[in-house]
């Protein structure tokens, strides 16, 4: 099945991976939602930098096909000491990050909390401060697994919906229905509110300015999971950090602009 790589453990969970290419090391960090994994995410961007780089996607702990335990207390401490785990068990003392959204969050407590694991970071469409939940974030909590309701979800995250093909919805729906992932996810993410507004929060400015990594903010002018004014914080708050806006670009900058995107990365991770 696509998806399932090789298995190592970290953080007493049973850890899937996928791995590529020789060189300093790269992670590729998924986000969050209904059926996502590091497969789903970034298959498509593995070869763009195992030329030259050790490229290392994990299934982030309680997400896609890496263990998800009941009665465990899943946090950014855990997500931070799961990466760390993962680095341990790899023999890899130092690496660069890309992280997608929820993994761009997770990247940025590894840099937060253990700043001497981190090179570089690169952050996508990454939740920070405090903001309103957005529709986005609140369809991926209220998911029911349908091929329509996969396909409704989906077409809030790009800025052309063209990008979402009957392939792409049927892998994500297969993964979000396998028996406990909806209901794990919802633990893993902020619940609705019954009535008003539901704040979503991230990690707030003060925080942010203890990154000593250097850092590329990436986000997508028209991101209606989580908003631009999130990457803003992030490049105004993060000392030795730019912010490249891409126009008529949703919350997927690594499926949207594929190209420019990949262009920027290793231009910035070459530096």
């Amino acid at each position: 099945m696509d998806g399932i790589g090789k298995t190592l453990l970290a953080a007493g969970h049973k850890t899937n991976y996928h791995e590529a290419g020789e060189g300093e090391a790269l992670f590729l960090l998924h986000g969050s939602g209904p059926g996502v994994s590091g497969w789903t995410n970034w298959s498509k961007s593995m070869a763009a930098f195992s030329d030259n780089w050790r490229v290392i996607v994990p299934d982030i702990a309680g997400f896609g096909f890496t263990e998800f335990q009941e009665g465990t207390k899943y946090d950014i401490k855990l997500w931070v000491n799961h990466l760390v785990g993962i680095m341990d068990a790899l023999d890899i003392e130092k690496a660069s990050f890309v992280g997608n959204s929820f993994g761009g969050a997770v990247a940025v407590g590894l840099a937060v909390f253990a700043p001497e694991r981190v090179n570089k970071l690169v952050l996508l469409g990454t939740p920070a401060g405090e903001f309103v939940q957005t529709p986005g974030l609140r369809g991926a909590w209220e998911y029911e697994p349908s091929l329509d309701n996969m396909r409704r979800l989906m077409e809030l995250f790009p800025y052309d919906t063209s990008l979402i093909t009957p392939e792409l919805v049927q892998a994500r729906y297969e993964a979000s229905a396998r028996v406990g992932s909806q209901e794990a996810l919802r633990k893993l993410i902020p619940q609705p509110a019954a009535e008003g507004e539901t704040i979503v929060k991230g990690f707030p400015a003060g925080a942010l300015a203890k990154i000593t990594a250097p850092t590329l903010v990436v986000h997508g002018r028209e991101d209606r999971v989580v908003p631009p004014q999130c990457g803003l914080l992030i490049a105004n708050s993060v000392p030795n950090a730019d912010l490249h806006l891409f126009g008529h670009c949703g919350h997927w900058v690594q499926s949207e602009q594929p190209r420019r995107f990949v262009a920027l990365v290793r231009d910035f991770l070459a530096e």
